[in-house]
């Protein structure tokens, strides 16, 4: 956001539907994630049981979706140390993303193929 406002540049929201079918997470191996330094390790029904065949991500249908950009050129460089004005704009993209993804899902229908 404060790149956006210092640079004048305008904020594309994007929203992504069907990515998170692909690998659907049933737990956490956290000891492992910290052994192989990622964030968290999912399970999932297929990983680790099917071995290295259950890293193949199920077929799924996404639809990705770019909103109508937020025009930030008329605020100035100055406008990025404003905590207020970007918690407003934050929220405003956040809403965009959000009103489309649950369009989105609507329109997708099944999850699967």
């Amino acid at each position: 956001m404060e790149i956006a406002l210092r640079t004048g540049s305008p904020i594309v929201p994007v929203a992504v539907v069907g990515s998170e079918e692909i690998y659907p997470k049933v737990s956490e191996a956290p000891a492992i994630a910290r052994l192989i330094g990622a964030p968290y390790f999912p399970l999932t029904p297929t990983f680790p049981l099917l071995g290295p065949l259950g890293l193949v991500p199920l077929p799924s249908r996404w639809r990705i979706e770019f909103g109508e950009p937020i025009d930030t050129s008329g605020y100035g460089p100055e406008a990025a140390e404003d905590r207020s004005l970007v918690f407003e704009l934050s929220e405003q993209v956040r809403e965009a993303i959000q009103s489309k993804v649950y369009e989105n899902l609507v329109a997708r229908g099944s999850a699967f193929l």
